[in-house]
């Protein structure tokens, strides 16, 4: 049964899920500013603090898979709904927290809550357009971060003069309105199944993924080999061996696997996730610029972050252009100009941190690059190749597989840059790693089908 709706259904539509999407980038953009104050509210240590990062992203992946499956099992109206509540309840507890502990509480709430709002508004964008404006509707949502990124610390700026409690509490208004307009607008819930939930997939890659990301969060990039060989990493290494053959059994015999090993036999799915894990290394290279900017021209961290404005404008720029293109060219063209302008950019940060210049066209460059691939293709593709049934799942996979790579960056870059007794060195090297990598990844893009054999795939799944 088809859910697409009129056009003029489709614009406040588009809102609901721009504002949904909006609230999760918001509270990413707002952490920077936010830290110190909550660290001097409750006397942290730097490594202390640093959790109330890690447990949102902890929350988040492990709740990807789940958040996913729920909303192609329930319906994607029902779980984006109560991924907003869960959000701003979230919110709520940070604001209202009495002690650092239900601070954390507060924070994974808003971690798992984030894990399902892009994955459902990308399953809406299938289920509420019809295949030419798809790649339209996309762009638009992936133009949220860019916006987010700019007008999120300046909104952080102007609160925490207040207070940083009521930066979490100003989520509140925001989620109420998504709600009500949600609950008016969002198409209804058709997606059904009576087949039985596939706990031990769910349980199986939830462990997987906590196990994963707790290893490499753990790794001290200054001692590499010896963190390594440490027993926290070993322990998750040995948690992930034994869960992981349960994880291909329920895929193979469930009868609804939370990941259907068929999807990643598909080869176009295949190279999506791979050019995923590669712009999920090169969106966590960047959080590096301002260090490499303090580095190369002297100035504060504060003026260094201000000289990210430039890539996040192309991104809020970017995303809807590579959007409307992506419908009249299709995604092959999409992602291979995407990582041309990846690699360009990082060649770039790799051999001039030192020209301005150099900084600025590479910063546009990459930033044009995520716009495309984050924003729209690799969505795009995931939701062609995927059944009807399971696309809020197949938005997971993409967001779980972007995060692979950030993990990834995080860990090389911080290793490679403290490898070298130069520090500014040691990035360059670390760059030049990543710029090999996209290289080898654009390759893969080539296999791609072109355009006449995607419209086939994107037309016929409305059959």
């Amino acid at each position: 049964m088809s859910t697409v709706v009129g056009s003029r259904s489709q614009t406040p539509i588009l809102f609901v899920l721009f504002l949904g999407v909006l609230l999760a980038a918001l509270d990413i953009a707002i952490l920077g500013p936010a830290i110190p104050a909550i660290r001097e509210a409750f006397s942290l240590s730097e490594r202390q603090v640093s959790w109330v990062f890690s447990v949102w992203v902890l929350a988040n992946l492990v709740s990807v898979p789940i958040m996913s499956k729920m909303a192609d099992r329930h319906g994607r109206k029902s779980i984006y709904l109560l991924d907003i509540a869960l959000f701003a309840g979230g919110g709520v507890v940070v604001a209202l927290a009495p002690s650092f502990a239900v601070l954390l509480i507060g924070r994974a709430m808003q971690g798992a809550a984030a894990s399902g709002i892009f994955p459902v508004a990308g399953a809406v964008v299938g289920d509420a357009f019809e295949p030419e404006k798809r790649g339209r509707a996309f762009g638009i949502l992936g133009s949220v971060f860019g916006v987010a990124f700019i007008i999120g610390p300046i909104l952080a700026g102007i609160i925490l003069t207040v207070g940083w409690r009521w930066l979490y509490l100003a989520f509140v208004p925001l989620a109420l309105i998504v709600l009500l307009a949600g609950w008016r607008f969002l198409p209804g819930d058709y997606v059904r199944t009576e087949k039985p939930l596939d706990r031990m997939g769910l349980a199986s890659l939830a462990g997987i993924l906590l196990a994963a990301a707790y290893a490499i969060s753990v790794l001290d990039t200054s001692q590499l080999l010896e963190s390594l060989l440490g027993w926290r990493v070993i322990n998750s290494l040995l948690l992930i061996a034994i869960l992981l053959p349960f994880l291909i059994r329920s895929s193979r015999t469930a009868p609804d696997p939370v990941l259907r090993i068929e999807l990643f036999r598909n080869r176009q799915v295949a190279i999506a996730l791979l050019v995923a894990i590669g712009a999920g290394i090169c969106e966590a290279a960047f959080i590096f610029f301002p260090t490499i900017a303090v580095l190369a021209y002297n100035v504060t961290m504060s003026e260094a972050s201000f000289m990210l404005l430039p890539l996040m404008f192309a991104v809020a720029i970017g995303s809807p252009i590579a959007g409307r293109l992506l419908d009249k060219t299709g995604s092959k063209f999409i992602v291979l100009t995407s990582m041309v302008l990846l690699g360009l950019g990082m060649l770039g940060i790799s051999t001039s941190p030192e020209s301005r210049p150099v900084f600025y066209l590479a910063s546009v460059l990459i930033g044009l690059g995520l716009a495309a691939l984050l924003g729209s293709a690799l969505s795009y593709i995931l939701m062609h190749e995927a059944k009807r049934e399971e696309r809020a799942t197949s938005q997971g996979v993409i967001t779980l597989f972007i995060s692979i790579g950030q993990l990834m960056s995080a860990a090389m870059v911080g290793a490679i840059a403290a490898s070298d007794a130069i520090r500014l060195d040691g990035y360059r090297t670390a760059f030049a790693v990543i710029v090999v990598i996209i290289f080898l990844l654009t390759g893969s893009a080539f296999f791609l089908k072109n355009r006449s054999a995607e419209r086939e795939t994107v037309f016929g799944s409305e059959n």
